[in-house]
């Protein structure tokens, strides 16, 4: 096992830093700073500069976009975006539809929809948590009967960010209710977000933004030519997205940015011991998650295999990090203040409350952990 970054990779590195301190427009980077909340055209406006550039999907396959770099080249990719402050991609098309396009969907399907996500012309957002059916995700209840050439959804998904943003929504329905196993009978369909019967309504978070909705369908018509693998075996879809979706939830590149700020400004609270102690336990977290993250790039290069069920090790380590970084944040500036720095770390604190539960909650990893991997 080899954790270290060769000298091509550190040149890479360099090469990716110098980039980006060059092409990140600075009001997007001091929207980030800040902790503001980007508009949809704002997104859009990075994701097209990296298409321009060609590294907006570094994974794909490089027929359809991607740069041909390896699992490392990627990484090392996606923590120089947060180290450095960039807008998120947003991953539901880029990340997530994409993938599961690539591995299951038809030619035409790939046609279709895959130029279109990377040249940012669709915004796709995902459908799968409901009222009741979060982290038990198998016992949703959005139904969708096949009539003919079309399917017919009704239900509702939940807790689906930047649904008042997409073009597109990529679900999981149910198309068999007959019983058995919950994980059968479940199908994964691509619904166009202005289809007659669909209703998006916010819902306000802690902070104050609206980042997440309720979408209801109500008698929602789909041409059965948006199915994507099998009817009825959309859990297989399901459980090859979830490992993608969970090795991008550590974000250390972006905890180290954090780190890195709170270290500048809390610089009068290192004379307590404790607070002392505090941040020094969470970098050495920090340090710990980086070598566990490269412990998987390494097993992903051999192998060239997926991530497996112990990639919630990433996941929960992670989000608890970055929930630590706002913790000391918040002991390290005056909680009732009306300055900006004050304003938006309050801000940040409640919205990082949502990281232990978004993709799975982390007793739910656990319990992953557990049974896939230890075999309890």
């Amino acid at each position: 096992m080899d954790l270290n970054y060769s000298q091509d990779e550190l040149a890479f590195r360099d090469e990716v830093r110098a980039w980006l301190e060059a092409n990140l427009p600075r009001d997007l980077r001091d929207k980030m700073a800040s902790y503001a909340h980007l508009s949809k055209e704002e997104l859009l406006r990075w994701h097209k500069i990296l298409a321009k550039k060609g590294w907006v999907a570094p994974a794909w396959p490089k027929e359809w976009g991607g740069t041909g770099w390896n699992v490392v080249q990627r990484y090392i990719f996606e923590e120089e975006l947060g180290y450095v402050g960039a807008p998120p991609l947003i991953p539901f098309g880029l990340t997530m539809c994409a993938a599961v396009l690539l591995q299951f969907g038809t030619e035409a399907q790939k046609k279709r929809f895959l130029p279109r996500i990377y040249n940012g012309e669709d915004f796709w957002c995902q459908g799968y948590s409901e009222p009741g059916s979060g982290s038990d995700l198998a016992s949703l209840k959005t139904k969708a009967a096949r009539q003919g050439d079309h399917y017919v959804v009704n239900g509702q998904k939940i807790w689906t960010t930047l649904a008042h943003y997409a073009d597109w929504i990529f679900c999981l329905v149910r198309t068999d209710p007959s019983g058995g196993k919950r994980q059968e009978g479940i199908s994964f369909l691509l619904l166009d977000m202005k289809s007659p019967g669909i209703t998006v309504r916010p819902l306000i978070l802690m902070d104050g933004a609206h980042e997440v909705n309720e979408v209801f369908f109500d008698d929602v018509k789909v041409p059965a030519e948006n199915l994507v693998f099998e009817e009825g075996k959309g859990w297989t879809v399901a459980k090859y997205l979830l490992g993608y979706e969970r090795m991008n939830t550590g974000r250390i590149g972006e905890s180290k940015r954090q780190l890195a700020k709170l270290k500048a400004f809390a610089a009068p609270m290192m004379k307590d011991v404790r607070f002392r102690d505090r941040l020094s336990r969470l970098e050495v977290e920090l340090m710990a998650l980086e070598i566990t993250n490269l412990r998987f790039l390494d097993r992903m290069r051999r192998t060239g295999q997926p991530p497996g069920a112990d990639v919630s090790m990433l996941k929960i380590k992670g989000t608890e990090i970055q929930q630590g970084l706002t913790e000391l944040m918040m002991q390290a500036v005056d909680p009732a203040a009306s300055d900006e720095l004050s304003v938006s770390i309050r801000k940040r604190y409640l919205s990082m409350r949502k990281t232990t539960i978004y993709a799975g909650s982390n007793e739910i990893q656990r319990n992953i952990i557990a049974k896939m991997t230890l075999g309890l």
